[in-house]
Order: structure tokens, then sequence, then C-alpha cells
């Protein structure tokens, strides 16, 4: 399910490939909760055992959606953006929202929507309820992340997301899609996107329960990904946290392909299983040593437990991947609407504001800005 991997009020870890939701499955009683013991040490990097203590999802409430973020009054991009940044009476940082999902049901086939497990999901959100979910939080750019429709639909999804960046109606500049990557078919489908300003990168989920664990290191996919590569184009590993080791092999085998981290590298909330931890940590630490690979500081909300998280219980894994990849190297993501699971948009954005209120501004700016501009070319 898109790029994520959640598991409701209860979860435990399990294997490669059961499950459509990734590697966390309903099961047993809800995790003890261990960390208000190490809380004031939560919000710095952390050891293992300290993190593995400390990441149970604490209590708390955190209730309510603030609506909306932008205005579109003028004609063309400028006038769009000039009047974004005009639309809030206070001075806010600006943000780059490098993970915005969109998608409408009238139009287009979602197959993981059609399932229980959707619960929140299973409607359209379209760019006007973005509008309203954003308001006030200084969105001023946008990268469209792909929702993973039905195979058919993937040229149409392309489409309609670049349609939308050459209007400069919303503040959508940019688009990853979708594609048909490690399965033969890739190199025509991409043809017609190899020269497309508007599409950065291609992703292709691989935490489905149809995906295999292993599967990025295949032939066929290393072929792929070498084809971005020579096109200028990223690709988005969305995985499972226990397999980022094959993401690390896969990215030394491409070495002319940018690469993102999405999610943090999918270490759910309240994840005390040590050998994912440790494989986890483990093929993040392996993929910070490349230039061209950033981690996209998004995702992790959605797995913890709606009204019973505060930010202390995301800082371990969020300040974790600032000091592997640098503060240059990480970049914001809304993950909206799939981070309503957890939190609205504002209450993930106000969260890591306050995770990274130590930080420089210069930093500050980088992540929710800067960084997202200069990787990906934004104008």
């Amino acid at each position: 399910m898109l790029g994520l991997i959640h598991a409701g009020e209860k979860f435990e870890e399990c294997g490669a490939g059961r499950g459509g939701w990734g590697n966390l499955v309903q099961s047993g009683d809800i995790l003890t909760n261990h960390f208000r013991s190490v809380r004031g040490a939560s919000m710095r990097s952390i050891s293992r055992r300290e993190f593995l203590a400390s990441s149970a999802v604490a209590g708390g409430t955190l209730a309510g959606i603030v609506p909306g973020v932008y205005e579109v009054r003028g004609e063309g991009k400028k006038a769009v953006e000039k009047d974004r940044s005009n639309s809030s009476s206070e001075t806010t940082m600006p943000i780059v929202d490098t993970h915005q999902h969109l998608w409408d049901l009238q139009r287009f086939d979602l197959p993981w929507t059609n399932g229980p497990e959707a619960g929140i999901l299973k409607r359209s959100f379209l760019p006007s309820d973005y509008e309203v979910a954003t308001k006030g939080m200084g969105v001023v750019k946008t990268v469209y992340m792909e929702v993973d429709v039905t195979e058919s639909q993937r040229h149409a999804e392309a489409e309609y997301v670049i349609d939308l960046c050459e209007k400069g109606e919303t503040p959508m500049t940019a688009a990853v899609i979708s594609g048909p990557v490690g399965t033969g078919d890739f190199a025509s489908y991409f043809e017609r996107y190899q020269k497309n300003k508007y599409v950065k990168g291609v992703r292709r989920v691989l935490h489905s329960a149809a995906t295999p664990a292993g599967y990025c290191r295949q032939p066929q996919f290393l072929k792929d990904m070498q084809l971005l590569g020579e096109h200028g184009k990223s690709f988005d590993f969305c995985m499972r946290a226990a397999e980022m080791p094959d993401a690390a092999e896969t990215a030394k085998e491409c070495p002319e392909t940018k690469f993102i981290v999405d999610h943090c590298g999918n270490l759910p909330v309240g994840n005390k299983d040590e050998k994912v931890y440790e494989s986890w940590k483990r093929g993040m630490s392996e993929l910070a040593k490349h230039e061209r690979i950033v981690c996209k500081i998004s995702g992790i909300v959605a797995s913890a437990k709606k009204g019973e998280w505060t930010p202390e219980d995301l800082a371990p894994t969020i300040n974790t991947c600032a000091e592997l990849f640098g503060k240059d190297r990480i970049m914001f993501g809304g993950d909206w609407p799939v981070c309503t699971l957890g939190a609205s948009y504002a209450q993930w954005v106000e969260a890591l504001k306050e995770i990274v209120k130590g930080w420089s501004a210069e930093d500050q700016r980088k992540l929710f800005h800067d960084n997202a501009v200069k990787f990906y070319g934004l104008s």
C-alpha cells in the first residue's frame, strides 16, 4: 500500500512477503511502553539498546485536523507562488513537500484501497483537499509521489500529474511516477518520460505481498535502475526496514543513478525487534556513504497509533537518519494523506519542527526546503 508499512493499533514484525501492508501485521497485545524512562534521551541520537527500549508508542493526545495552506489567485506559476507565500499572516518556514499523494477514485483504480485495511484512505483525495489540509503551513512547492494505480493506468496517472505541473495552478512542480521496474517492460514504458522536465524519477513499492524480498537484486531490476541513471532520473526505495541492506547493494551496482530512501527506511514507530533494527541500521549506514543518495524524512508518523504518540517517539529514527546522511542529504515529505492514519498534516509538521528546533536555522531550512530544491532541480 503506497509507501506505508502500518498495522493499526497492534503490530509485530513478520517475515518478508506477508500482507500487503509490508512487514507489519495485526497481532497480540499493544507493545509495552518503555519510553518514558528515557524520554530525556530520545531527542538526541541514542544507542541501539536505548533506541529499542524507548521506541514503544508513548501516550499523548493529538487530535483534530488543522485545515489547509495556499490560495491560487494569479495567472501563471510566479503569481501562484506569490499568493502562496502571502497566504499566512505569520512568517513561516517555506516548505517543499517531496511526497505528495493525490488520487481520484472516479478516475483511477487503486487496488490497495479495495480492502478493509485502507480505512480512512478509501476515498478520493484531490488538490482542493490538499489545499485544506496544508493551509497556513507554508507549502510553496510539492513533488507528486505515485499512488500504486492499477498497471493499465500508469501512463494515465503520469499524464494527469504532468498536466497539473504544466498548468501551475497548484504547488505541484515535479513528479515521481510509477513504472513496471524489473519486468522487462520498463524501457519501452519509460521512453516517453526520459526527457520530460517534470518527471524527476520513478518508484515501485517493494514491500507489498506481491513483491518478494530480494526483488531489487534481480538482474532486470538492476538494468532498469541503470537506465534511470543514464537519463538523469532517480529511484525511490520504499521497502521493508529489514531489507535496506539489499537497497545498499543495488545502489552500489548503479553508480550513476540517484536514489531516495523513503520514510526513513520504513522502521516502524514502536519497533522492538533487534534483528530488524540492526538490518535497518546497517543498510541505512551503507546507503549514506554515497553522496548521490538522500533520505526522505517522511511517512514515519503513519505507523504511530493516532492520538498516542509524541514527537519524542519519532525523534530517535529521525535523528539517526540525520546523523547518517548529514543535514545536506535529508528532505521533508508530508506523505499526505497516508500520514492521517497517525496525524494531521499540521501535527506531523509541528512534531518535526519540535524535533529539529535545536538545529541551526540554516539546517532547518535545508530539511524543509533547500535540499529538495537542489536535489530535484526545482525552479
